[in-house]
């Protein structure tokens, strides 16, 4: 017989452990799902950037399928074009269209000589009652 008395090791897993452990979890998993909430934000803003892009440049080639009616594609915001022409046509299903696809996407377009501006605007709701209203602007020559 040994004279040394015998220890007793630790088996197993203290509640206090699991607990603890349970708590780390649960803090990496609400990060997680912050972190992917956050992620979806982006998307959606830079979804409506390319929207936006797309749709100025589908009218600055509209208008150079009609250069020589250019002059008559100016056009400021929360107005539109009458009479049956085809710039008139063309102006109105592109409001339409950023109206429909973006939220109070809207749109003007400012014709000096050659030169001609694209500005679309929209408002994205970031928070509950908070609205961010985005601009995108080009500049090119006809």
């Amino acid at each position: 017989m040994n004279g040394q008395p015998r220890r007793f090791g630790q088996s197993g897993f203290s509640l206090l452990e699991v607990l603890i452990t349970l708590l780390i979890v649960a803090i990496g998993l609400m990060g997680f799902a912050a972190m992917m909430l956050n992620s979806m934000k982006n998307n959606r803003t830079s979804m409506q950037r390319s929207m936006a892009t797309s749709y100025a440049y589908d009218i600055i080639d509209c208008m150079r399928a009609n250069r020589s009616a250019a002059l008559d594609y100016d056009v400021e915001f929360g107005s539109a074009l009458s009479g049956s022409s085809v710039a008139a046509a063309d102006v109105t299903a592109w409001k339409t269209e950023l109206a429909t696809l973006l939220p109070a996407g809207d749109g003007r377009i400012d014709v000096n000589g050659n030169t001609v501006l694209v500005e679309i605007q929209w408002t994205e709701t970031v928070n509950a009652g908070d609205d961010a209203t985005h601009t995108w602007k080009t500049e090119t020559t006809l």
